[in-house]
């Protein structure tokens, strides 16, 4: 097979390979800057002459796609959801959240979840390599899966990608490639530099610092408080902690680069730090491209609770957005609203939890300002209507604000709501009180 010779028959223009997508279709994008940029606008332009057409993207990034512009062709949905699927939802009241457990995705394809739909799947990847290898780079997911289903593949080439090292499933071979359209070097991959931790995501990773061992094994979720987490690790003067997750975030780099984090007591991946995506800013980017240190797996390795469990002190940090006094933790909706999803948590929580002296840690800030800028309490008597319950109360572990953490396995339920409100804010505590008395969930003989 002369690859460069076939490379030069598949390479066209966007237009021309979105040509290949149907009325009916199921379009399947890549995950995160795996979406495709020139194509989305391109089939976007064909929005007259298409009916029906499903397309499935995981945590859409910038840009804002074109094809959620014309709901009458199109239907955007997504595995999760991000700030811009919040965006698109308000503004243009489109795009639907579909919820999975993480792990499973690549089985869902694999199974003919996508039928009797025809697929085809577009996505940004790594030019191509000598042996005709296209590169996934800052996705992995369920890459290989829905490529695997697909009637059409569509790469749509980009200089910026990193070239990510597996683990496995990490690249496509040109054989099983479609059409090649060739991205301009100015289409950059949206970095997200990470949040700054504020005065409370400080004091929540103090907390949880003291539960981190000698050779524990750490997955971090998005957001402030891993980063705080990561922070205070590299600062630490902990040894051989090991790396494992779902996303690769720029916490891994302090920890990896200061010595703490070296897998070198990991029962599996020993020396390497598997993941199935990153986000994050472009220093972290760069720190993965060709590093023989990180490994791209796809999710049904890296999230399969089977797997966490092999390694004994898993320690899973993810963040939450409400919790009442049962427990539930709803790390995704605001009442209806859409915020976020369930992403790799209900894995990491259930898996940590079966690994040898494996621990999970919910966290959240005590308090939120509303939309009317009053400041609510995130740990409640009982979710708003339509809020999602995230993780069961039978799963949750250990709960963590800026005023304390407290492990609530296998505590009755008047146990869990006074530990709960021992972490409250302060100023909710005598309501939450009243609360749990009315459900029956508060001892009187308790101190108050």
């Amino acid at each position: 097979m002369d690859i460069q010779k076939d490379y030069q028959q598949k390479l066209t223009t966007a237009e021309k390979a979105v040509q290949l997508v149907k009325s009916g279709d199921r379009v399947e994008y890549g995950a995160f800057n795996g979406k495709p940029v020139l194509c989305d606008k391109a089939l976007a332009a064909r929005h007259n002459e298409l009916q029906d057409v499903l397309i499935y993207a995981v945590t859409t990034v910038p840009p804002v796609p074109e094809t959620v512009k014309f709901p009458q062709a199109f239907t955007y949905m997504d595995w999760h959801f991000s700030k811009i699927n919040r965006v698109m939802q308000k503004q243009y009241g489109l795009g639907f959240y579909s919820p999975i457990i993480y792990h499973l995705a690549p089985r869902y394809y694999r199974e003919g979840l996508a039928r009797p739909r025809r697929q085809v799947t577009i996505l940004q990847t790594t030019p191509m390599d000598k042996n005709g290898y296209f590169n996934f780079g800052l996705q992995n997911s369920e890459t290989m899966a829905k490529i695997e289903m697909s009637e059409v593949v569509i790469v749509e080439v980009n200089p910026n990608m990193p070239r990510a090292f597996g683990g496995n499933e990490e690249s496509v071979h040109i054989a099983k490639v479609t059409a090649i359209v060739e991205a301009p070097k100015e289409q950059v991959l949206a970095a997200m530099p990470p949040a700054e931790p504020t005065e409370a995501d400080l004091k929540i990773a103090e907390n949880i610092l003291p539960f981190i061992k000698d050779e524990s094994v750490v997955q971090l979720g998005i957001g402030g408080i891993p980063n705080a987490v990561g922070r205070l690790i590299a600062q630490s003067g902990l040894k051989n902690l090991g790396g494992h997750t779902e996303m690769l975030s720029d916490a891994y780099i302090d920890m990896i680069q200061s010595g703490v984090m070296n897998g070198s007591k990991k029962a599996i991946d020993r020396h390497k730090v598997p993941y199935t995506f990153a986000l994050g800013s472009q220093r972290l980017y760069d720190f993965i491209h060709e590093n023989a240190g990180l490994a791209s797996y796809p999710a049904n390795y890296t999230n399969d609770p089977r797997v966490i469990a092999r390694l004994d002190n898993f320690v899973s940090i993810n963040n939450a957005l409400q919790v009442d006094l049962y427990s539930q933790v709803n790390g995704e909706s605001l009442g209806m609203y859409q915020v976020s999803g369930n992403g790799g948590m209900f894995d990491f929580v259930l898996g940590s939890q079966w690994s040898k002296n494996g621990k999970s840690f919910i966290c959240l800030n005590s308090t939120y300002q509303n939309a009317e800028g009053k400041t609510e309490s995130r740990i409640m008597a009982a979710l708003a209507p339509h809020s999602i319950v995230t993780i069961p109360r039978q799963l949750v572990d250990y709960v963590v604000t800026e005023f304390g953490a407290v492990k609530l396995k296998p505590k009755p339920t008047w146990q869990r709501a006074e530990e709960l409100i021992s972490i409250a804010h302060p100023d909710f505590r005598e309501d939450l009180i009243q609360q749990a008395e009315k459900l029956r969930i508060w001892r009187r003989s308790n101190k108050r």
